[in-house]
């Protein structure tokens, strides 16, 4: 098998071409980043809605058994939102490390 014409010359092609599809791999097109975006921000709009209506849930449920009308559904309301702000606020925070 002949040797190469200039040796350093091929390794520099092949060098090339390994930093070319290292950066196309790097690369991120910005549908994809709108996609991420938008994904996350229906997320954290599940999580927020989600929180709310689960402890107004519970709170109508405690009232139903319990009859105290309106005491369950104003707690689970309060207990509701603060529970979905926090995991709102967890989830965001992992996002932003990331």
């Amino acid at each position: 098998m002949a040797p190469p014409d200039d040796p350093t010359e091929e390794s520099l092609k092949r060098l090339d071409e390994r930093i070319k599809a290292l950066e196309s791999a790097r690369t991120r097109t910005p549908l994809k980043i709108e996609q991420e975006g938008s994904g996350m921000g229906y997320r954290l709009i599940a999580e927020l809605v989600g929180g709310v209506l689960m402890g107004l849930g519970f709170g109508w449920a405690f009232d139903h058994f319990a009859h105290t009308r309106p005491l369950g559904m104003i707690c689970g309301l309060l207990l509701g939102a603060a529970g979905s702000i926090f995991v709102a606020v967890r989830s965001l925070s992992a996002t932003v490390k990331r």
